[in-house]
């Protein structure tokens, strides 16, 4: 079935409808992402329009629920982007080091491929035992999926591959345990995590933390979001604490540019000024 294009007012007409009725807020996601996410929805449950799905957010909770999994970003993967993880061992962990306890901060961690990834250098560089990893989601499934570190055996392979080139120490295969179809994390990479839900939109300060990482979540944000987020994120970091953004993120355009320094360029590391 071919869908004529979704009009602006009833795209934001749509999102205000998910925001009443279920409390989640993506009236300022980009337009762009929220249009595609939509019309594959509309498309894969032969709905011809968007009054159409309105009527079903109302009154189909499974469907709304759906929606919502759309809306929401769960891309993600072990060790993404290789040279960011080797980035971090090289410019972050020696700061880390310096601290007699730490708090790190995953927002927006999907289903947990990056937080067990920062578990696994934490062991590596000797700091997973004083080290806390806040990992958090408003995606209630991503969330149940992460704590429970279960991940398919075909992905591995790309996996080990991206620890391989991060400067990985061991052998990748020593981390988890295989099973069938799956593997499933070791339990010692879960032990100092702390799953939660919490809202970058709706959610206010999380803690008070030495490193927090949200890689490729900004992107889907408007301009006014992307400057309310970061300064939920600046006011959660320590001074001297450290930013992590994804590689088509970054400060120079926001409100909070001058608080910071840049130790990595290219790989979107920053640390904010004391």
């Amino acid at each position: 079935m071919k869908h004529k294009d979704i009009l602006e007012p009833e795209i934001s007409l749509l999102l205000e409808t998910v925001y009443q009725k279920y409390h989640y807020d993506f009236r300022q996601y980009s337009e762009a992402h929220i249009r595609r996410r939509i019309m594959n929805r509309m498309a894969m449950s032969g709905l011809e329009d968007v009054s159409q799905m309105r009527s079903k957010i109302l009154n189909d909770e499974t469907f709304a629920s759906r929606l919502l999994q759309d809306l929401s970003i769960t891309v993600t993967e072990m060790f993404r982007d290789p040279g960011f993880y080797r980035s971090l061992r090289e410019n972050v962990i020696p700061v880390l080091k310096t601290y007699p306890f730490i708090k790190i901060w995953h927002a927006g961690c999907s289903t947990g491929e990056e937080a067990y990834s920062m578990s696994i250098i934490l062991q590596e560089e000797g700091l997973y035992d004083r080290t806390t990893i806040y990992a958090t989601d408003f995606n209630q499934q991503a969330l149940n999926k992460a704590k429970e570190g279960i991940f398919s055996n075909e992905l591995m392979k790309e996996y080990t591959i991206n620890y391989q080139l991060s400067g990985g120490k061991e052998s990748f295969s020593g981390y988890y345990t295989s099973n069938y179809n799956n593997v499933i994390m070791n339990q010692s990479l879960k032990k100092n995590i702390v799953w939660a839900n919490h809202n970058l939109v709706t959610d206010g300060v999380f803690a008070e933390v030495h490193l927090i990482l949200c890689r490729n979540v900004l992107i889907y944000f408007e301009r006014d979001l992307q400057n309310k987020v970061q300064a939920l994120f600046y006011n959660s970091l320590i001074n001297g604490g450290i930013l992590c953004l994804g590689s088509k993120e970054g400060l120079r355009f926001t409100d909070l540019y001058e608080e910071y320094v840049e130790l990595d360029k290219k790989q979107r590391i920053f640390k904010k000024k004391y």
